[in-house]
């Protein structure tokens, strides 16, 4: 009876949890579906009078922000796609291929971490400057194509791999390009889906690095788009609202399509780590 109450309780605790988690995003789901001027009335509605969608048909026709949707978009996908390629040569590299310095310069790596990544941007937009690639796609992509994070996270997962099998495909000729496509891609699965699903969070929602690199505001991403928006439109809250949730929506679906993975990887690396 004591471990039935306790398991009850603890179910209670996690919905309580997960109501006070979700509340913030239904309301603002609800102010985006109100009319104008109704998310400031008094005394305040949880629910619109008249459910619309013109906030919405706004955003996309009137303030043309479907183009800062498919900027983030195709730039959350692009360094996404890029970070895992390049993260997953050095983890292995530095998991399992023996070369002079290994440890050292991962150490390196490692104490990079706690320097804070505001510093380098001067540096970094002059190096771009000095490429060409300011105001740009790439000036965006390039900073973003690896990380400090990602290599540590993935080589602690090939670390678990075991030697006898990477020993037994050299064996029968594989070379190392091979073994990791082959035998540590599919073996790191878990893990990729989970720092796929944190460098695609990390760059939609990346807000001072575009705003830095972009000055042409047809290149700008949703998050600038949307902070200009609200200098031009501060009182408009359901329009702002309806903005919030194009922003978020992505985010949500991409996470509810790989939860399983995600927390798979995020399990198996606390047991690694």
């Amino acid at each position: 009876m004591r471990r039935r109450l306790a398991a009850l309780g603890l179910q209670l605790l996690l919905l309580a949890g997960a109501a006070v988690t979700l509340a913030p995003l239904l309301w603002m789901l609800s102010l985006s579906l109100m009319p104008a001027g109704e998310a400031t009335a008094l005394p305040p509605r949880l629910l619109p009078s008249a459910p619309t969608l013109e906030h919405y048909r706004a955003l996309v026709t009137r303030l043309h922000l479907a183009r800062a949707f498919a900027n983030s978009a195709l730039l959350a996908a692009s360094v996404t796609a890029a970070s895992l390629l390049l993260n997953a040569l050095a983890g292995y590299a530095f998991a399992r291929l023996p070369f002079a310095g290994r440890d050292r310069l991962f150490r390196l790596l490692l104490a990079t971490l706690v320097v804070p990544g505001q510093v380098g941007m001067l540096p970094l937009f002059l190096i771009l400057k000095e490429l060409g690639l300011v105001n740009s796609y790439l000036g965006v992509i390039v900073p973003g194509l690896a990380s400090v994070f990602g290599i540590y996270l993935i080589r602690q997962y090939c670390l678990a791999i075991p030697q006898s099998v990477l020993d037994a495909a050299r064996v029968d000729g594989a070379g190392e390009l091979r073994i990791w496509w082959s035998i540590a891609l599919p073996l790191c699965r878990p893990i990729l889906v989970t720092l796929a699903i944190f460098t695609f969070l990390g760059t939609w929602n990346d807000f001072l690095w575009p705003l830095i690199v972009l000055s042409d505001e047809d290149l700008h991403t949703l998050p600038v788009a949307l902070a200009n928006l609200l200098g031009e439109h501060a009182q408009d809250v359901e329009l702002m609202m309806a903005g919030s949730v194009l922003t978020v929506l992505p985010v949500i679906a991409l996470f509810v399509a790989f939860q399983r993975a995600y927390i798979e990887g995020i399990l198996a690396g606390s047991v690694r780590g």
